[in-house]
């Protein structure tokens, strides 16, 4: 371990949003906390790329090492790609003198995990889906620290939530809400609806917004539709405001009055943290873990979730006018917030991580810092 007296964590979560945020989250509370330096591992295939250098940390690009699904060429691949990316995050961990690993999950985390297990850095595995990923459940088997967003996620480690960027949610002045208004053209005297399908955007919640948006607009309120970066953009509207992807999250919850979006793991966890009355619309597809993510704020009345084949412009209408509308629903969904474990899990972990590393608990890192980006 490197003797300074701020440490050095270099941070290993990519592909989506679900992985880099709660990565960023940690690394911000390092920063602003500790006082640490903080840098991170991507590759070219995740947001990532965009995402981690707009939050001020340099990025070192390493290859992304996918597990085919079925045998083919590229499983045969699959160890020559891995055995390099592996030398890839060695030499950046060497380089920078590295104090330990934060992952999140996504192709960048089992090279980062293996690289600090052939060094002798701790490392720390942080999964904030309901279901872990195949990368984390390897990474606890390699002797990482484990922390859990929620019981029964099959990977082993602490229960400890899902970490959200410091301060999310908080908007005491209505600075954010200002900016959100200057950004996207915001009417200060409409309820707004935000409106996202995760970072990849949701066919299906966007073709039923914009089939309701026109009675919307008519009732009052006003939309602000991330409708994913691959996605088609939907014809212009007064009082509609359709972006391929929102930069600004912080921004977005503090002006929003509710939610229709996706019930992955990070969009659950910030929208909580911003104690917004939501409508889930889970992703049918895969092992049915984005159902899970929104089980404890449904179950406390915080939240409603309805199958992706139930949702329906009318449907959206009549949740709108429902929460939004004179029968104080939404200022009851606020209310039930408290009984639900949204609160400092980044900062938390962040305080442990520099405890660790204070206490020396860990192997030494005596490799020598360089900041130079690593693109390989």
């Amino acid at each position: 371990m490197s003797r300074s007296t701020h440490p050095t964590v270099i941070l290993a979560g990519g592909g989506t949003a679900g992985h880099v945020e709660p990565a960023l989250a940690i690394g911000e509370a390092l920063v602003s906390n500790h006082g640490a330096r903080v840098e991170a591992f991507g590759t070219t295939r995740g947001l990532e790329t965009s995402l981690v250098p707009a939050r001020g940390f340099q990025l070192h690009l390493i290859t992304p090492v996918p597990v085919p699904r079925r045998i083919s060429l590229d499983l045969l691949k699959l160890p020559f790609r891995l055995v390099k990316s592996v030398g890839q995050a060695r030499r950046v961990l060497k380089q920078t003198a590295a104090d330990a690993v934060v992952g999140t999950g996504g192709y960048v985390s089992a090279p980062a995990y293996l690289a600090a297990r052939t060094l002798g850095l701790p490392f720390y595995v942080v999964e904030s889906n309901a279901l872990a990923g195949v990368s984390n459940k390897l990474g606890v088997r390699l002797g990482g620290v484990g922390f859990n967003a929620v019981a029964g996620s099959g990977m082993p480690g602490e229960v400890v939530g899902i970490p959200v960027r410091p301060g999310l949610g908080e908007d005491p002045d209505g600075q954010h809400a200002t900016r959100a208004r200057n950004i996207w053209n915001l009417a200060p005297d409409r309820p707004t609806i935000l409106v996202t399908g995760g970072s990849q955007g949701a066919q299906s919640i966007n073709d039923a917004i914009v089939a309701a948006r026109e009675r919307l607009v008519a009732e009052g309120f006003q939309i602000l539709h991330a409708y994913g970066k691959k996605n088609e953009a939907p014809a212009e509207l007064e009082h509609y405001v359709g972006v391929p992807y929102i930069e600004d999250m912080a921004a977005a919850l503090a002006v929003a009055d509710m939610a229709i979006c996706r019930a992955g793991a990070m969009t659950v966890a910030e929208v909580t943290a911003a104690r917004l009355p939501a409508l889930y619309v889970p992703l049918p597809h895969g092992n049915g873990e984005q159902a899970r993510n929104a089980d404890e704020v449904v179950a406390a009345s915080a939240a409603r979730r309805i199958r992706d084949e139930e949702l329906t412009a009318d449907l959206i209408v009549e949740t709108v006018r429902d929460i939004l509308g004179d029968g104080g629903a939404a200022a009851q969904m606020r209310k039930a917030f408290a009984g639900t474990s949204a609160g400092t899990v980044a900062e938390d972990l962040a305080a442990r991580i520099v405890a660790d590393i204070e206490n020396d608990t860990m192997t030494d890192n005596t490799t020598t810092p360089h900041t130079t980006t690593t693109k390989e």
